[in-house]
């Protein structure tokens, strides 16, 4: 992790989320944790990621999303120079994402 936003506070967020055993469980955490820009911003970003992996332009990205091009352009720097996280979590959610 960027040793920038490494910090306990960091860690114990962490550590809560790997401690959620259901879809339930997982639900209300998110929704008490975060507000519902937050979520949708979240989640934007996942489904902009998969349309980039998949090799959709910029504008098709953004008429399907309504995100920024600043967005676009954050996500798609991490998947080419980031740690692979977007890329893992795809990969995992395999056929299971309604992307």
């Amino acid at each position: 992790m960027n040793p920038h936003i490494k910090d306990n506070d960091i860690d114990i967020l962490l550590s809560a989320v790997l401690k959620i055993q259901t879809w339930d469980e997982c639900s209300d955490f998110f929704e008490d944790l975060c507000t519902v820009q937050e979520l949708k911003a979240l989640s934007q970003r996942i489904r902009v990621a998969s349309m980039l992996m998949n090799g959709r332009v910029y504008s098709d990205i953004v008429a399907a999303t309504g995100a920024s091009t600043a967005t676009i352009s954050r996500v798609n720097r991490s998947l080419n120079y980031g740690t692979d996280g977007y890329k893992m979590v795809l990969e995992r959610l395999g056929s299971d994402r309604k992307l």
